[in-house]
């Protein structure tokens, strides 16, 4: 194994102690770390592997570890964080010989501690390499089976059994183990479909028209982000599930539209283009950071209809008077369980009370907005979670409290054919789950104000 190859491991030990003790963002220092260290595409995607990789399986990881060490023995976080990477090269990754794995992770473990540190690490990783892993089909309880063989929290696996069934959420644990599908939304104003498909397979991307937006793109292969046509604005990576907000919220050119909890802008920006940037989109964050992203999208975009501003979702009516808004969108704050297969990290800080808390601001989020609606217009809900505390019930809830809100049932027309299949209808929306399109999980409905 090379010097880089070292490097690379000694960087993703790094970024692994920052996310998993320190309460850094996976997806933020990773790209931190491959800005900083200027590692050429087939580095930075093995620095990616291992670092996502390994969080994705921690839980799993460290039940295997378990096996090996006396629970007496005290360790270094970093010497976990070393011996969590090196088995999962070991057990996941098949190019790199099991001796070179050990011989990098002893050398690491001489650098940063000393000998006795590295002779723990070399006798550890020789026990794992002899005596293999477990399939964990020996565990009998069902949760805690799922639980270790998919590394999330027993409550999380729990609470989803109990809302979606066994087979649902089994499915769901191991899909969220593994790298989602690339997907980007073309720019209509800047090129079309089938131009932007052939500019890229011209220069040896590989793609395909995505199924539930027809600005949508499926990247099969190539790195899409080095194409000219990024640089020049013609698209945004956006994930397919969060195209199907704007694809569903019935949007016409000409219309004034609010986008409640509008940051980071994709879902903005999609309002503006599936109206031809004809009309009028108030687009909104709590944050001014945050949506200042927002104007910055749009202005890369050449998008000029969106009005961005700071402020408090739950105090909108202080900028606006009663019925303003053909349409609404509320993609409201949630705990961010669908979106586990680019954020793993996701997994292991959030408590299950963190559900309920968020539940309450999404009810004073709809409760407080649902005025600013004219008569006849429609108001989309969205979240990238998969519990029904967020979704359904908060839906459930809402429309108890205000009967002049129903769901539009055109809204179930609407839906793609390509989500025909999934188990996620219900009268209150749909849900999706991330087996469902190889996408991110979210739950979406249409509500239409009839007085």
């Amino acid at each position: 194994m090379t010097t880089a190859n070292n490097n690379i491991r000694e960087i993703a030990l790094d970024i692994l102690v920052r996310i998993g003790d320190q309460g850094g963002y996976s997806h933020l220092v990773i790209d931190q770390a491959l800005n900083k260290h200027q590692l050429d595409t087939r580095d930075g995607a093995l620095l990616t592997e291992i670092v996502y990789g390994t969080l994705q399986r921690k839980m799993t990881l460290a039940y295997d570890l378990d096996r090996f060490i006396n629970k007496k023995k005290k360790m270094n976080n970093w010497v976990k964080w070393l011996l969590y990477l090196s088995i999962y090269q070991m057990k996941y990754l098949d190019k790199v010989p099991d001796h070179a794995i050990i011989h990098v992770a002893v050398e690491i473990a001489k650098s940063r501690g000393h000998k006795g540190i590295a002779s723990f690490v070399n006798g550890i990783l020789r026990a794992a390499q002899r005596e293999g892993f477990s399939d964990y089909d020996d565990i009998d309880d069902e949760v805690k089976r799922i639980g270790v063989k998919t590394s999330h929290p027993e409550w999380l696996v729990k609470r989803w059994i109990e809302q979606y069934g066994l087979g649902v959420s089994e499915t769901m644990c191991e899909t969220n183990l593994f790298h989602k599908q690339m997907t980007i939304r073309i720019q209509p104003l800047k090129t079309s479909r089938p131009q932007l498909m052939n500019q890229l397979e011209s220069d040896g991307i590989k793609a395909r028209p995505s199924d539930v937006s027809d600005q949508g793109i499926i990247i099969e292969k190539g790195n899409v982000l080095k194409h000219d046509t990024f640089a020049n604005a013609m698209f945004t990576v956006q994930d397919e599930s969060s195209m199907l907000v704007a694809e569903l919220m019935d949007l016409e050119a000409g219309m004034t539209v609010l986008d409640a909890c509008s940051a980071p802008g994709g879902k903005t920006t999609h309002i503006a283009e599936k109206m031809q940037d004809n009309g009028t989109v108030y687009a909104y964050d709590l944050h001014g950071k945050k949506a200042k992203l927002v104007a910055d999208k749009a202005a890369s975009l050449d998008l000029t209809s969106i009005q961005t501003g700071q402020a408090d979702a739950r105090k909108l009516q202080e900028k606006h008077p009663a019925s303003t808004f053909d349409r609404i969108l509320i993609d409201a704050p949630c705990t961010g369980l669908g979106v586990l297969r680019s954020k793993p990290d996701i997994k292991y800080n959030k408590r299950e009370e963190d559900i309920f808390q968020l539940s309450q601001i999404q009810h004073q989020i709809l409760d407080h907005v649902a005025p600013l609606l004219r008569v006849n217009g429609k108001l989309t809900y969205s979240t990238c979670t998969v519990d029904k505390e967020e979704n359904d019930y908060v839906i459930q809830s809402f429309l108890q409290q205000h009967p002049e809100y129903q769901v539009d049932q055109g809204f179930f027309n609407d839906i793609p054919d390509a989500l025909q299949h999934t188990s996620g209808f219900c009268e209150f929306g749909v849900q999706i789950f991330p087996q469902d399109l190889n996408s991110d999980g979210f739950f979406i409905t249409r509500l239409l104000r009839n007085s």
